[in-house]
């Protein structure tokens, strides 16, 4: 069976809500009616079939795969609150990419704007380009971030990767920008690249992983070099999925614990070669 396709076939003026176009809002529908749903844009309501080419077969289940086909960055909220099912995304998205993802897997293969992952609780999200802000991030009035779930990010990520982050896995193979894993609360957050300033800013709990050293802040108190077994079982985590992550062996640290300012326990480890 053939899945089903959207190929976006007109630039957008504005931004583009997508949160229904998910496997489980349209298991069932025929194609006129998928084609007749609305979306708005914030000032107008939109039909599907104004704004996508559609194609393939009916969603019969949950289980199943969206295609979506020159994507771009006018279209927010593509994958918000799955439990099941999967979206493969060829070109750029908007924000809040997986908003609230509590299951499935979202691959895009191209760049995300900001909130990748907001308030995800489970399932796996795969970023083949670049993410902006706030990934794994809370939305406006959330006291907690990501809460489970994995995130795989091939390029570099922007400022606040894993703000207040509470559970789950994010891995970053490019860089990270300002205040990675800020408020963070517990999870695993690992970059292979660079990060900017104030990693770990007001961490209370969780895990930091580097493989190059950062510019720390003075609140962030060095406990020197260790050999960590518990790594192993980290590393084995990292060998099903398809990142540079899955090499990773070593068990030889140096550990940073904090934030002391807000008598935190987190802990920044330094991977040594």
């Amino acid at each position: 069976m053939s899945t089903l396709s959207l190929r976006l076939k007109k630039d957008l003026a504005h931004s583009l809500n997508c949160a229904a176009l998910t496997p489980e809002n349209l298991v069932g529908k025929s194609i006129p009616e998928i084609a007749s749903l609305m979306l708005s844009d914030g000032r107008n309501q939109l039909r599907v079939d104004e704004v996508f080419e559609i194609s393939g077969q009916p969603i019969t289940n949950g289980l199943q795969t969206i295609n979506f086909k020159d994507s771009s960055r006018k279209l927010d909220y593509l994958g918000a609150h799955i439990t099941s099912g999967s979206l493969d995304i060829t070109g750029d998205v908007g924000a809040y990419l997986g908003f609230n993802l509590n299951g499935g897997t979202i691959h895009c293969h191209g760049n995300t704007a900001a909130f990748a992952a907001c308030n995800m609780a489970k399932g796996l999200l795969m970023i083949d380009g670049d993410t902006g802000e706030f990934l794994g991030g809370g939305s406006a009035g959330q006291r907690k971030g990501m809460r489970g779930g994995t995130v795989l990010v091939k390029g570099n990520a922007g400022d606040r990767a894993g703000d207040q982050m509470r559970r789950g896995l994010i891995l970053i193979e490019g860089n990270a920008g300002d205040y990675c894993a800020s408020r963070m609360i517990a999870g695993t957050i690992g970059v292979m690249g660079n990060v900017g300033i104030y990693a770990g800013f007001n961490m209370k709990h969780g895990t930091l992983l580097l493989l190059k050293k950062p510019a720390l802040h003075a609140t962030l108190q060095d406990c020197g070099m260790h050999t960590l077994p518990f790594l192993s079982l980290l590393y084995q985590s990292f060998s099903k999925l398809d990142s540079q992550f899955s090499g990773l062996h070593s068990q030889r640290v140096q550990r940073w614990v904090g934030d002391a300012a807000c008598n935190g326990n987190g802990e920044i480890l330094l991977i040594s070669a």
